[in-house]
């Protein structure tokens, strides 16, 4: 049995894998975004960090937040941004714990798969 942190790694490590592959200014914005995505949160909340990254406009930056949404079982990243929006309190909280832990895992494999993107 394997445990959600083990589960979000597995998906965080395919999805940067892939996106490394495809190279270039792409994987760079994939990159940027999967490095400074858990600090945004920590700064602006949960349901600001996903409206800015929806509202870039970069296609790199809707794909991780698509990717991390999926990791975390949802769709994409348009339904993690609602259920932010109308989450209560002690919901919104616990998202924002398990985007900050599988984001996490985004970001160390950013730094280790894609060096050679930055």
């Amino acid at each position: 049995m394997r445990t959600r942190s083990q589960l979000w790694a597995q998906g965080a490590y395919e999805r940067v894998k892939e996106a490394a592959q495809k190279g270039g200014t792409w994987a760079e914005d994939y990159q940027t975004m999967a490095l400074k995505f858990p600090v945004l949160v920590r700064q602006a909340g949960l349901a600001q960090a996903l409206a800015f990254v929806d509202s870039r406009g970069k296609e790199a930056h809707k794909r991780f937040l698509d990717d991390l949404a999926q990791v975390l079982g949802r769709k994409g990243g348009r339904e993690l941004a609602e259920e932010a929006l109308r989450a209560e309190l002690l919901l919104y909280l616990r998202l924002t714990r398990e985007v900050l832990q599988a984001s996490e895992w985004f970001k160390r494999f950013a730094q280790a798969l894609m060096e050679g993107a930055s």
